[in-house]
């Protein structure tokens, strides 16, 4: 039932952005934003995915078995994760145009970057609670993804937030790039 949810909802996530950008509540700039967002997602959920499935060093296991079989999980999962992962970024952004002083995302600000990167680990370390919580997976401990902490009885590893940290970054320097390329217009 938790993949199903997270399947669901990662593609209503989608559909919502795009209902938002197609009714004019959402100009092009936030549209640009969320697909950022999803494609530096794939960035991580694709390798992260695909050495599950063959089985080199899987930094993860699904504590419940996957309902569907491969390939259909492994795109799946690579898909509407990246769908959540926009979302995630989207919402980052909202945090900021709530918190900082406007103009947003025309040069560098260490408030803007900071509500990202404060954001970006809260939500990380929440998506890995709640999925250990639920059954859904968890990441797997290496000398290279040491555990933080245990939660529910697994491992709360330091590969995501190590993720979550980065990304962040990269997706904010992308948003000023496309800001100004927008002003440019």
């Amino acid at each position: 039932m938790f993949y199903w949810f997270v399947w669901i909802v990662g593609s209503l996530i989608c559909l919502i952005i795009y209902v938002l950008y197609r009714m004019d509540f959402l100009d092009k700039f936030y549209w640009n934003l969320f697909w950022i967002g999803f494609f530096l997602g794939l960035c991580w959920e694709l390798p992260l995915s695909l050495a599950n499935v063959m089985n080199i060093y899987p930094p993860a296991r699904f504590i419940t078995p996957v309902p569907l079989p491969e390939p259909f999980s492994f795109l799946i999962i690579s898909i509407t994760h990246s769908f959540w992962d926009g979302g995630l970024f989207l919402l980052g952004v909202l945090f900021v145009n709530l918190l900082c002083k406007a103009p947003y995302f025309e040069k560098f600000k260490a408030c803007e970057l900071s509500i990202l990167i404060i954001y970006g680990q809260i939500s990380e370390l929440i998506v890995e609670l709640i999925s250990t919580l639920s059954n859904g997976w968890v990441y797997n401990v290496y000398w290279w993804n040491p555990r933080l902490f245990i939660f529910n009885g697994h491992n709360i590893t330091l590969l995501p937030q190590i993720i979550w940290l980065i990304a962040p970054v990269i997706f904010y320097f992308l948003a000023i790039k496309l800001k100004s390329t927008f002003s440019n217009i």
